[in-house]
């Protein structure tokens, strides 16, 4: 019960990394409102999860979102800015839409939730904010400039609130899965099994993640076993990242 009294946000909470992160969360005592979008079959697995169904791309997302966890739990502890998409566009064919869409979801949104939550944790006894970013942070792939750019907007993004906010004891770090099989992967992975098994191979572990590996490392930067951790990008990629 590392997480027993305290109340939580967690977002594209539908499947994959999110639902995981949001089911260890209420495992633990959470009480956790999951958001997602109205068709992506939201479910409330457990008795401490609560949903909501929005867009984090809306401008009125944020307020609403965390309006909703204060309204339901009375307080806001913790807040996982999970959601996010991807495409696979060369830069020649990289259209504005998708760049904008792609910014907007992946790291404008993340920014305006953490702004939303910021009063309502600074009154929390353990404030997290745990946002997800990608080993794309650091690296890239041919065609992924939008979610590369977005992912790093969302290191730097974290980096800062973890300065500005430390003085109210409030934690701000990013996670940089790797090769997870999630709902947004799974298509390639099941459709290319040879390259579901070259990435696997990449690994030191020698397999693709899963996400609960994610919600465990999700789990220790909320709990206060991570209360002294901020600023930092906790890397979950089953070592695939240490072969340059």
């Amino acid at each position: 019960m590392r997480l027993k009294d305290r109340a939580a946000i967690v977002t594209g909470a539908a499947s994959g990394i999110g639902k995981a992160t949001a089911q260890l969360f209420a495992e633990e005592g959470a009480k956790v409102l999951a958001v997602d979008l109205p068709d992506k079959g939201l479910n409330a697995d457990h008795a401490n999860i609560a949903t909501f169904e929005k867009s984090v791309g809306d401008i009125d997302a944020a307020e609403a979102i965390v309006n909703e966890a204060v309204k339901r739990f009375g307080r806001l502890d913790i807040v996982m800015n999970n959601a996010g998409i991807s495409s696979s566009t060369r830069i020649e064919e990289l259209t504005e839409d998708i760049w904008q869409r792609t910014l907007n979801v992946n790291l404008s949104a993340q920014m305006r939730i953490c702004q939303k939550a910021v009063p309502h944790l600074k009154q929390s006894p353990a404030g997290r904010i745990i946002n997800v970013a990608s080993v794309m942070a650091e690296g890239t792939d041919y065609g992924l400039a939008a979610y590369c750019a977005s992912k790093a907007g969302v290191a730097g993004l974290t980096r800062t609130l973890a300065l500005e906010l430390g003085k109210f004891g409030i934690t701000a770090n990013f996670l940089e899965p790797g090769a997870i099989k999630t709902s947004m992967t799974s298509g390639l992975w099941d459709a290319r099994p040879d390259v579901a098994e070259i990435w696997a191979r990449k690994a030191a572990l020698r397999r693709l993640g899963q996400p609960i590996d994610l919600a465990r490392g999700a789990l220790f930067l909320a709990s206060d076993d991570g209360g002294f951790v901020t600023g930092h990008g906790l890397v979950v990629d089953g070592g695939l990242m240490l072969r340059v």
